[in-house]
């Protein structure tokens, strides 16, 4: 499976409001493995920047002075999301940001849902953790996924975040090892729990030592049991 993880920089907020995307970062996955392939651009947004979105993101109207606009790149855009899954933290934010700027730059463009799958982590999150906080900055702490570059926001940086704590999210390989390190070990060299390599064991190796419970311990325990099962009124499921 191809996926991309995607984020946006913009002018502003709202799109029909006239703001624009100055800054879009894309990681690749393939088959959950960081390829390299990424897509990265600043654009020139031909309006100004709100100050609000500046203190954000740092990027500024005279450092995107020179860039491309996006009907400049809109083609090499659509080839590289093309049949792609798109994986977008408040995805309804930017895939809004992403077709406004399609419409601008032609009247019959694709949609992005035309061309991808949409999945909004920020959606899964919630069904994962209802109740808590679901920034990325805060599934970082839960994930416990670095994040102490991203003192201002940055689509690409965001985007390589964002792959790190979808990873973890999912429940698979927790960090982004490159193509040809596979999963299963099978290139000589596999990630475990963490991303750290795992070491295989020697088969002729002795046997493991069995130590069993003593005869105090196993009492011990039985009698921590009875005192379980007596304050939960019978309520003890480990005898069953």
């Amino acid at each position: 499976m191809r996926q991309l993880v995607l984020d946006t920089e913009t002018t502003g907020l709202e799109p029909t409001e006239g703001h624009r995307i100055i800054e879009i970062g894309c990681v690749e996955l393939v088959e959950r493995q960081l390829t390299k392939a990424n897509f990265h651009r600043y654009l020139q947004p031909e309006r100004e920047i709100d100050a609000g979105a500046v203190a954000v993101h740092g990027i500024s109207n005279a450092f995107l002075a020179d860039k491309p606009r996006f009907a400049e790149i809109a083609e090499e855009l659509i080839d590289y999301l093309r049949g792609a899954e798109l994986v977008i933290h408040n995805a309804a934010f930017d895939v809004g940001f992403l077709n406004h700027e399609l419409r601008q730059w032609r009247a019959d463009a694709p949609r992005i849902e035309d061309l991808c799958t949409v999945v909004d982590t920020l959606l899964l999150a919630r069904e994962r953790h209802p109740g808590q906080r679901n920034s990325l900055d805060a599934l970082c702490r839960r994930y416990e996924v670095d994040n102490t570059k991203r003192d201002l926001h940055g689509a690409l940086l965001d985007a390589e975040i964002l792959a790190d704590v979808y990873l973890a999210m999912t429940g698979g390989q927790v960090s982004l090892a490159f193509g040809g390190e596979s999963a299963d070990g099978l290139s000589g060299r596999s990630s475990g729990h963490g991303g750290l390599p795992l070491r295989r064991i020697d088969s002729n190796r002795p046997p493991l030592p069995v130590i069993r419970a003593s005869s105090a311990e196993l009492t011990a325990h039985a009698e921590r049991l009875r005192a379980i099962d007596k304050a939960s009124d019978g309520g003890c499921v480990w005898p069953a």
